[in-house]
């Protein structure tokens, strides 16, 4: 009789060899056709290295005005792609929609046909009573209260931003004047469950979170970076955040003075100038 080890043995040197003789490529999808990514319509060279990523299709168009020889490459779902030039250097901005599935979707496919820096536009809800509508505010980390950063890592592992990406932003930030806060961010995956926390079915978690959140010094809530994080740190990528604040609930609590800004200019210019920066110190 075999013994129990000596099966054992046999069954992996089985296995093994199974795996030796197998296509991976057959075990999934191909969701790209003629080398065009399946969601974002894009081929490798319609993209540059650097890539803006906004989150509403109709902000393409305006942070494409910066660039030179601007053109539409691809419009589909929520993914719209302009592609120009910065100062000589071929750079993209793409839509994501809202929140890290889509946003996630985007990096991916991005990815795969050339884009390796990355830079979120968008705006976001001030939490610190420091930080005012029509602040800016660059995220260097992110609280992982989202769901698609779950099935890429475990939640002990950190959303953080890339450090060059990061300090090119601070330094944009300062080189425009505008005031501009950096620390962690919290993403969520529910717009209402921040806004209307009192009356969920979870409103005890929500609100214990929150206050929490506070009390840690988290500078405002918003939806995509800890993905977007997290992702880069999968596909070895770069990828940092700037946000326009568009007013902060905390301040309007405390009857503090709580301006409501909607454009989102000043974190557009901080993202090009920071894209400039990057190109320069490489």
């Amino acid at each position: 009789m075999i013994s129990d080890e000596v099966n054992k043995y046999l069954q992996m040197d089985l296995i093994t060899s199974l795996l030796n003789h197998f296509d991976y490529q057959e075990a999934f999808m191909n969701y790209s056709q003629d080398g065009t990514q399946y969601h974002i319509g894009l081929q490798k060279g319609d993209v540059g290295k650097y890539v803006i990523l906004p989150g509403d299709p109709k902000r393409c168009v305006k942070i494409a005005q910066y660039f030179d020889d601007a053109k539409l490459v691809a419009d589909k779902r929520e993914f719209v792609t302009y592609t120009g030039y910065l100062d000589g250097e071929k750079v993209s901005v793409t839509s994501t929609g809202i929140g890290g599935p889509s946003a996630s979707i985007a990096m991916e496919e991005l990815v795969k046909v050339g884009a390796e820096v990355f830079i979120r536009v968008g705006t976001c809800g001030g939490m610190s009573l420091d930080v005012k509508g029509g602040d800016v505010v660059i995220a260097t980390g992110a609280i992982r209260m989202e769901g698609t950063s779950k099935e890429y890592a475990p939640l002990e592992f950190p959303a953080v931003a890339n450090l060059d990406v990061t300090n090119a932003l601070v330094e944009a930030a300062k080189n425009l004047g505008f005031t501009y806060h950096t620390g962690v961010v919290q993403c969520k995956d529910s717009f209402y469950g921040q806004h209307n926390a009192e009356n969920m079915p979870v409103s005890y978690e929500l609100q214990n979170k929150w206050e929490a959140w506070k009390r840690l010094g988290c500078l405002a809530s918003e939806m995509e970076s800890a993905a977007l994080f997290v992702v880069a740190s999968y596909l070895k990528v770069k990828a940092g955040s700037v946000f326009l604040t568009v007013a902060n609930q905390e301040r309007e609590k405390q009857n503090l003075e709580n301006p409501v800004v909607h454009d989102t200019e000043k974190a557009i210019k901080t993202s090009i100038e920071a894209i400039k920066i990057l190109k320069k110190d490489r």
